[in-house]
């Protein structure tokens, strides 16, 4: 045998959530393994399943490995030539106003910083905004109004040490794991801490709730002017705080009794019993240490950034910010959404959050870049920046990292901006995706494992991301790209870098010029770091003062406004924009489920991250079901004035009637019909720019089926002529559900015209009741399984679970080989069924038989007996949903 290879590991981060898990990659050859690293003091060592699987979504299948220049393979000289002419040739003739760069929080703080560098400073617009404006600016311009900055006031640790938590607007369970699971232990450690949740839905985050408020859709700043006004009656006030360190609470106060007087208002305005709200108050007052965690459910709304500072007064007035185990906290959607924020990623901001509507600010950035022109005013946000290309006011786009024709409300629109855009450059890591195909200009960058540098997470903690693959093909960095085009417009001596590490100085350097604690962010320390240091920079929270890192902000009572005071922000609760009515009937939320991640360019890779939730669905009260008639398990259209989706429908009993839920992860890469985004509505808040993701009216009717089935095939199919089709990752096949509404087809022609190919020597193994329009067929190779195809009129079909596990076979035995028409396995084989545990790839079917023969009666023993649930926790309410249910 040859010797092992030796094994390589290196320290980076996990590039999915803002929560900013530390990971430890190690490679021998083309093997790729992944733990969590237990030094790293934002996870400890633990990792989600997404986050676990991730030595699986290496491959290179479908990347992009070139640059291409319409749909052509060109070398890099000419396609960067390409960009850079493209974007002269625009602003010569219309202004730098009319070039746009639209970016990610999936980019490195450093490729962020090169790239609002070249717009603000050298062309001069700031037309440069991210996809964070999607999900965290409300909370950006909450902090700004009440603090005079965009800072974080908590760190995870608080989350240890408070006594109330409050989750509202988050799905942590699911969106944020390892934090949810870090609540979970010290609830288990600390009897005294109790744990509010405030969501219309009753979501797998409630499992720790000793309070759930299912509150109606959109009344949040009602509950928490509620609280601010019932706070004052009762004096919880802490009187030396407020009056020596705030300002506004006059104001404030007067307009939440106005619209939350009682108790019995805020109750009907809310849908809550009064009882439900009295004990969350009574918490909330007789609490000292009380952290209030908000995410998405709290920003993505027409009034979001007045939501955030409902929930922020509250901590004002009770003095709770700034001290152990106290204070709002925003819990940040993606990976590197803070440091685009710290670098002045966001269209009315400047690098290391200066004002770019603040003279002194302008001139200090300017001075520090020695650059020509400095932007004077804010530049298109958003869902601004994609209504100015479909009006032509935009005419060239540099779009890196992230998929707006999928993401952004109302889609459908923005990729009818793009297609009469006159020049449009992506930079990606993937070939198709739908924002891609319209490319005229395709750059190919570096992923995960290929680029290095440095991501801030939700508590403001700076970690080195690190390389321990090779760049594949042509890829390259991202600031490369950006620097490289840069020089060809005429700016090289400003973009001369020659390393990662480079950028990281002249970025921290400029955080302290003309600072002195003049402004929150500051890492000037770092800025003379050799690259050696900068290589081994271990994890730090910002500000960097005195060679240390700062855990939590205004432990000094001094906040960052022109007084030194923090701001309590007067709130009127608006209604959303769009509300439901006669033709669109319901409210549509949006949001993300357990084990994927954005349009599933990386989750969708690993197959046991598929298994869980293999379709989009609608989630819908079992009532709303009924009156829509609807059937729970069939196919539904969703539709609102700006789009529709055809998903399944799935009833749920916690659901808020009048509500449904769609997730937001197939992009058209992975289903026929289910970009959400193209139903949402692009009302945004007038103050953040954030879009009303959590609110659009919609009607949902039933898809009429003629047949349903679903196809198991080693190879990935084009499946455009059916209506409906999903596609999942399993393990060695693509699996595909479909349906359609065409009546009588050829069943037998039809899947040898989707499955063969004509070099293909198979045997074809089949059933057809053509007079039932039922049909069962298996191709195979030689005793392999190929491909499969199940046909029935009424969606009565075998699981898919058995015959998925017959492609890890190299040869069917007899016995499989008779099962497989049956779709079931033959006697003594087992079936582990649908997946619940993805860490550990547990089914349901295998927990079932454990809790019955084992006689298991704790999520603790089915941990011990099975492992589920041992790790990232995520599938712990279904363990205990399974244990309720057996009793």
């Amino acid at each position: 045998m040859p010797p092992a290879m030796e094994r390589r590991s290196t320290a980076t981060t996990c590039p999915y959530c803002g929560v900013g898990c530390g990971v430890i990659a190690s490679v021998a050859g083309n093997d790729v393994t992944v733990k969590g690293d237990p030094d790293h003091p934002s996870n400890f060592g633990r990792l989600c399943s997404k986050g676990a699987a991730l030595g699986q979504t290496l491959d290179l299948e479908g990347r992009l490995l070139a640059p291409m220049i319409g749909g052509e393979v060109a070398d890099w000289d000419r396609a960067l030539d390409t960009v850079a002419e493209g974007f002269k040739r625009v602003i010569d003739a219309h202004g730098p106003d009319a070039v746009a760069m639209y970016v990610s929080g999936q980019l490195l703080s450093e490729d962020y910083y090169v790239a609002n560098k070249l717009m603000k400073g050298f062309i001069g617009t700031a037309n440069i905004d991210t996809n964070s404006r999607l999900c965290m600016s409300s909370s950006v311009a909450g902090h700004k109004r009440a603090f005079g900055s965009d800072t974080v006031p908590c760190c995870y640790e608080d989350l240890e040490r408070a006594r109330l938590i409050v989750l509202t607007g988050t799905n942590a369970a699911w969106c944020h794991p390892v934090l949810y699971q870090r609540i979970v232990a010290a609830k288990r450690q600390h009897g005294d801490l109790k744990v509010v949740v405030i969501d219309p839905r009753k979501t797998a985050t409630c499992d720790v709730a000793d309070l759930h408020l299912p509150l109606n859709p959109g009344s949040d700043a009602v509950l928490f002017n509620g609280l601010l006004a019932y706070l004052d009656r009762v004096g919880e006030i802490d009187r030396q705080f407020v009056d020596n360190h705030t300002e506004g609470l006059g104001e404030a106060l007067a307009v939440a009794r106005e619209s939350a007087p009682d108790i019995a208002s805020v109750g009907w305005s809310c849908g809550l019993p009064d009882d439900m709200v009295t004990e969350f108050f009574r918490l909330f007052a007789r609490t000292e240490r009380v952290v209030t965690v908000y995410s998405q459910g709290i920003n993505q709304s027409s009034s979001g950034t007045d939501k955030v500072n409902a929930i922020i007064n509250c901590h004002l007035l009770t003095g709770r910010i700034g001290r152990i185990g106290m204070g709002p906290f925003s819990f940040t959607g993606q990976p590197n959404a803070m440091g685009g924020r710290e670098v002045g990623g966001l269209a009315n901001m400047l690098a290391a959050h200066m004002e770019i509507d603040n003279p002194d600010h302008r001139r200090i950035v300017q001075s520090f870049w020695q650059s020509p022109v400095i932007a004077d005013k804010p530049g298109y946000k958003a869902v601004d920046l994609f209504e100015a290309i479909g009006e032509g006011k935009v005419k060239a786009v540099w779009i890196m990292a992230t998929n707006p024709v999928f993401s952004l409300p109302d889609a459908d629109r923005v990729k009818a901006a793009l297609e009469k855009c006159e020049f449009v450059v992506v930079s990606d890591v993937v070939r198709e995706t739908d924002t891609t195909r319209l490319a005229h200009v395709l750059l190919p960058a570096l992923a995960w494992g290929e680029k290095g540098g440095t991501v801030t997470n939700s508590e403001r903690r700076i970690s080195r991301q690190r390389a321990f693959l090779a760049a594949p093909g042509e890829a390259r960095p991202d600031w490369w790209t950006i620097a490289e085009v840069a020089k060809r417009m005429g700016f090289g001596r400003a973009f001369d870098y020659g390393s990662v590490a480079e950028i990281f100085r002249e970025h921290a350097l400029l955080s302290g010029a003309e600072n002195q604690g003049a402004r929150d962010f500051d890492i000037f320390a770092l800025g003379g770091m050799s690259d050696a240091e900068y290589d081994a920079l271990k994890p730090v929270q910002w500000p960097v003062r005195g060679g240390e890192g700062t855990a939590r902000m205004f432990s000094d009572r001094r906040f960052f406004t022109a007084t030194r005071k923090a701001r309590l922000i007067p709130v009127k609760p608006r209604p959303p924009r769009n509300s439901a009515g006669e033709n669109f009937p319901l409210t549509l939320n949006t949001g993300r489920v357990r084990d994927q991640w954005h349009s599933m360019t990386r989750t969708g890779k690993a197959a046991r991250l598929g298994e869980h939730t293999p379709e989009p669905y609608v989630e819908m009260h079992p009532l709303d079901i009924a009156a829509y008639g609807l059937t729970d398990g069939g196919l539904a259209r969703v539709f609102s004035r700006w789009g529709e989706v055809l998903v399944r429908v799935r009833g749920d009993g916690y659901q808020h009637r009048g509500s449904v839920f769609v997730p937001m992860h197939w992009s058209d890469q992975f289903a026929s019909h289910a970009r959400i985004d193209a139903v949402v509505n692009p009302v945004v808040d007038p103050v953040s720019g954030q879009p009303e993701s959590k609110q659009t009216p919609v009607r949902v009717i039933p898809y009429p089926a003629a047949w349903q089935g679903f196809i198991l095939s080693r190879r990935k199919l084009d499946l455009s002529g059916v209506e409906y089709w999903v596609r999942a990752q399993g393990a060695g096949f693509y699996r595909y559900e479909i349906a359609g509404r065409e009546t009588d087809p050829d069943w037998p022609a039809w899947a040898r015209d989707a499955l063969c190919r004509s070099d293909d020597d198979v045997e074809w193994i089949e059933y057809h009741d053509a007079r039932g329009q039922r049909y069962r067929g298996v191709r195979m190779v030689g005793n392999r399984v190929e491909s499969c195809v199940f046909i029935s009129p009424g969606g009565e079909l075998p699981s898919r679970d058995w015959l998925a596990g017959l492609f890890e076979s190299e040869s069917l035995t007899a016995a499989e080989r008779r099962g497989l028409l049956l779709g079931r396995s033959p006697e003594g084989q087992t079936d582990a069924g649908r997946i619940v545990c993805a860490c550990f790839s547990v089914g349901v079917k295998t927990i079932e038989a454990a809790i019955r023969e084992q006689k298991l009666s704790s999520v603790e023993a089915i941990g011990k007996a099975l492992r589920a649930g041992t790790n990232c926790g995520s599938c712990v309410p279904e363990l205990r949903a399974m244990l309720e249910a057996k009793k």
